[in-house]
């Protein structure tokens, strides 16, 4: 079954128009989902919305209400939302260019695949693609989608364009309740540089494809042995040991026997299955993700 596109429109760069299809970037069907079971029956657990003093209520009874004081609500009528959603726009232009590291990471929320409709657009698609990407830049715009207006930020992937919708300014917290008791005194130097050392040890190309979500496949593994019958025994969690800071000295001995040890970065491997337990059939492979 082909991907459907969640949106289609113009990309607009000035007077330049380029026909786009935007699809979704993550695969949500990778993820391990759970039903809530009635477990004497086992039959799906089924969610009413109720209210306190009165019992379930219809739908057509449901408003959207603004907490404005405790417990104290502006209602908002169905029709007035309407009235103020905007309309699914079919031009994204880009209005701005800047460059793609002065976008805070913290900004970025959701990412998107963008690709040109039929062969007439590509030509136009690839001149903005190698623009963008020869200039370090992402084009900034805002896509009205789903009756609602999101700032997003379109930049080069691979043989296409990825946007990304950001957060506005107001949705992002301040730093300042967090971080405001940490001490901007300067690290020790001579701690800093084997801290550096032990970074540069263990640097490389980022490969998201290199590590394994132990936790999914555990549970893929649990779900397919329980399916056929298995019990699984109960485990302890085993501590990682953690340095738990108290002086300099300690500080110092503590990175300099994980540069000692540490090799070039290599993600952990799955521990091997007790040989006791039922064999089990290996999970089917997880879909790679796209950078």
């Amino acid at each position: 079954m082909a991907e459907r596109p969640v949106w289609k429109g113009q990309l607009r760069l000035s007077l330049v128009s380029i026909p786009v299809e935007m699809y979704s970037a993550t695969n949500s069907r990778a993820r391990i989902a759970f039903r809530q079971i009635h477990k004497p029956s086992g039959k799906p657990i089924q969610l009413q919305k109720v209210v306190a003093g009165v019992g379930p209520v219809k739908p057509d009874d449901i408003w959207k209400g603004y907490e404005v004081d405790n417990d104290e609500y502006v209602l908002i009528e169905p029709e007035e939302i309407d009235a103020i959603r905007l309309e699914t726009k079919k031009t994204l232009e880009l209005v701005q260019f800047v460059d793609i590291s002065d976008i805070p990471p913290i900004y970025f929320d959701k990412p998107y695949f963008l690709a040109p409709t039929d062969d007439l657009a590509e030509d136009a698609f690839r001149v903005v693609r190698d623009a963008l990407k020869q200039t370090g830049k992402a084009g900034i715009g805002q896509l009205a989608m789903r009756g609602q207006e999101y700032l997003v930020a379109v930049r080069p992937c691979g043989s296409g364009l990825l946007l990304e919708t950001l957060h506005y300014e107001d949705e992002i917290r301040k730093t300042d309740p967090f971080f405001s008791s940490i001490s901007g005194k300067p690290a020790e130097k001579d701690l800093l540089d084997v801290a550096k050392q032990l970074i540069e040890k263990k640097s490389g190309a980022f490969d998201a494809g290199a590590f394994e979500d132990h936790y999914a496949d555990a549970i893929r593994e649990l779900v397919e042995r329980k399916a056929k019958g298995y019990k699984p025994k109960k485990t302890k969690d085993e501590a990682e040991p953690r340095f738990k800071g108290g002086n300099v000295v300690d500080l110092m001995a503590a990175l300099k026997s994980s540069l000692e040890g540490s090799g070039k970065a290599k993600p952990a491997k799955k521990p091997a299955s007790d040989a006791s337990k039922p064999a089990a059939k290996k999970p089917a492979a997880r879909q790679k993700k796209s950078a």
